[in-house]
């Protein structure tokens, strides 16, 4: 055994003597292992088979009610001073964290296996992947990160020759949410997480370790670790561009990712490629551009709203070896949830017979996990290992007034103070109340391990001689009109703007420029079989100069928090605009 293997087997040793399982299981990846894994669940009751007809090899798994969702209230980043993580994160001192996690895990695997799970976050050879290891008592966890990583024997290879992972140690514990806590020690590449079995907190690969962990990393090694989708899109003439995007969770995330072209562009030959719905990771190469991989393998995605009409290429991908958390179930055993355009809920997603005064059929936050590969518009360059380059950079959020349909960034700086200024409703997709309106720079809030204010001088240090960065540009599907309805379609004819988004990066399409960026007018779109109210459309292409002087304030407002962290640069970005909207609107 190589010194590597050796220090990961010591560390396994360690944490069965203080958590005292039945048995250790080291994670191999295999079939026969996930096939063994799926009877030991069917068994025990934490899977539920599927319709085996309409859904091959398809479970559903309830988690308990009272953990369906982030908990960003228990969610700490440990560092040495409280200034390292910033007013964006809770803090706890390592010593704190670790008294407090030690009395946990100790002896809560008795009765049950530890797992030992290797995975490689990225494609398996490329030099921007990372590794970890987690060790968990849930064997759903294990089935998920086999479906999200690539998992296994040939991780614990790369291990191996690297002499490096995060560790992540993971119980469910009592799945009491009084004793349920998710911790990083960035400085320790250190991952605990207790008494929880829901995605983001316990398959720690994901959030804990491919944004709060990575994005400490990419600080260090000079790389970003960010919230965003990666979409390509092939125009008539087969150039394919790629678009890094980001969106808090569950504003649309995937259906932009797997989005099908409006028949007028599917006749004129665009496509469109899904690389990733979540999480990307971005390097400069060489050459000056930003270049990107998708360190996920699988989707875990927000069930309700997917239906044929948001989503067809979702609905394909969920077809067969898909797991389900928390939807319903119609009488034959399909899944269902809200946004469904057939079928009917007979059991809600507690088990119970179906009743509306109970509340919807699926929970809010109910998910499907399943292989990226396994979608009909999958690109297989998301196995390149150098990534694919980025054209452009997008943020959006779910803003019902102010925000124009889209609009570009006039350089680099003032694309990192857009992405900073960042403003969505909250959703479901973290505990909490649903539709209040607050900042989420980058979409990052939930995942930015350190403080805000050095991250956006991260960002801002990309802009060096020699850099070609991608431009940057901020959309909002989500305006709604007096009447409370949406002013724009969204969906399919969401390509609409990506395609004056891409002619921008080329340089041949035209707009205006206005004091907040520059925005296309309605000649610059291509609407060929778009029906949408003139109005409508006229007011997603202008500016209230009020709104926008008052929106400026708060900015300045927020953006003074950081302190002496926020970079200047920002607040005389943010200055030059409140200067050009006055001299704009006088």
């Amino acid at each position: 055994m190589t010194r590597q293997l050796e220090t990961l087997n010591e560390w396994v040793q360690a944490t069965a003597r203080k958590t005292r399982p039945d048995r250790i299981h080291w994670c191999d990846g295999s079939n026969a292992e996930a096939q063994a894994l799926t009877e030991l669940m069917l068994a025990s009751g934490d899977l539920i088979a599927l319709n085996p007809s309409t859904h091959p090899d398809c479970y559903l798994h309830r988690s308990d009610p009272d953990d369906v969702a982030r908990v960003e209230h228990l969610t700490f980043i440990c560092t040495p001073q409280r200034e390292q993580v910033g007013p964006n994160n809770r803090w706890m001192s390592p010593d704190q964290a670790h008294t407090k996690m030690n009395a946990l895990f100790d002896g809560c695997m008795q009765g049950r296996t530890l797992y030992v799970v290797p995975y490689c976050m990225g494609p398996i050879d490329s030099p921007l992947s990372r590794c970890g290891v987690e060790i968990t008592d849930s064997p759903y966890v294990v089935a998920n990160m086999r479906i999200m990583t690539r998992m296994g024997q040939i991780a614990l290879q790369r291990i191996e020759r690297e002499a490096q992972f995060v560790k992540g140690l993971h119980s469910i514990g009592e799945l009491n949410p009084e004793r349920r806590f998710i911790l990083h020690f960035p400085e320790e590449g250190l991952i605990q997480s207790y008494g929880s079995g829901y995605g983001g907190n316990a398959l720690l690969g994901k959030k804990c370790h491919a944004l709060r962990i990575a994005a400490w990393q990419g600080r260090q090694q000079g790389w970003l670790a960010e919230h965003m989708l990666i979409v390509g899109i092939e125009n008539p003439q087969g150039a394919t561009h790629y678009i890094a995007a980001a969106f808090p969770s569950a504003c649309g995330k995937t259906n932009l990712s797997m989005l099908i072209p409006p028949p007028s562009y599917c006749r004129a030959g665009w496509k469109v490629w899904t690389v990733g719905d979540d999480i990307c990771w971005m390097q400069a190469g060489a050459d000056g551009r930003l270049w990107a991989i998708n360190p996920e393998a699988g989707f875990f995605g927000v069930a309700p709203g997917t239906s044929r009409k948001t989503n067809l290429n979702a609905l394909a991908t969920l077809s067969h070896d898909t797991i389900f958390t928390n939807v319903g179930l119609t009488s034959d055993g399909q899944p269902w949830w809200e946004g469904l355009d057939k079928g009917k809920p007979a059991i809600d997603w507690q088990g119970r017979t179906f009743d509306p005064a109970n509340g919807p059929a699926a929970h809010p936050n109910s998910r499907f996990t399943v292989r990226a590969n396994q979608c009909p518009s999958w690109s297989a360059h998301s196995e390149d290992p150098q990534g694919i380059p980025i054209s452009a950079i997008v943020f959006g959020g779910r803003r019902a007034n102010l925000m124009p349909l889209v609009f570009e960034t006039r350089d680099w700086t003032h694309g990192v103070l857009t992405g900073a200024s960042m403003r969505s409703e909250t959703t479901a997709a973290a505990t909490g109340q649903v539709g209040v309106l607050r900042r989420d720079p980058m979409a990052m809030k939930p995942f930015c391990s350190y403080n805000f204010g050095d991250y956006f001088a991260h960002w801002l240090s990309f802009d060096h001689p020699g850099a070609k960065l991608p431009k940057i540009f901020h959309v909002n599907w989500f305006r709604k009109n007096d009447q409370g309805a949406f002013m724009w379609p969204g969906f399919g004819d969401n390509l609409r703007i990506l395609e004056w988004i891409l002619g921008r990066c080329e340089g041949i399409a035209e707009a205006q420029e206005t004091a907040i960026g520059y925005l296309p007018r309605m000649q610059d779109l291509n609407l060929d079989g778009l029906s949408i109210d003139r109005t409508d459309l006229q007011a997603l292409l202008r500016i209230n100069p009020a709104e926008w002087t008052e929106e400026l304030q708060d900015v300045g407002t927020y953006l003074a928090g950081y302190g002496e962290h926020l970079p200047q640069a920002l607040e005389l970005a943010r200055q030059q605009m409140a200067a050009a909207l006055a001299a704009e609107h006088p």
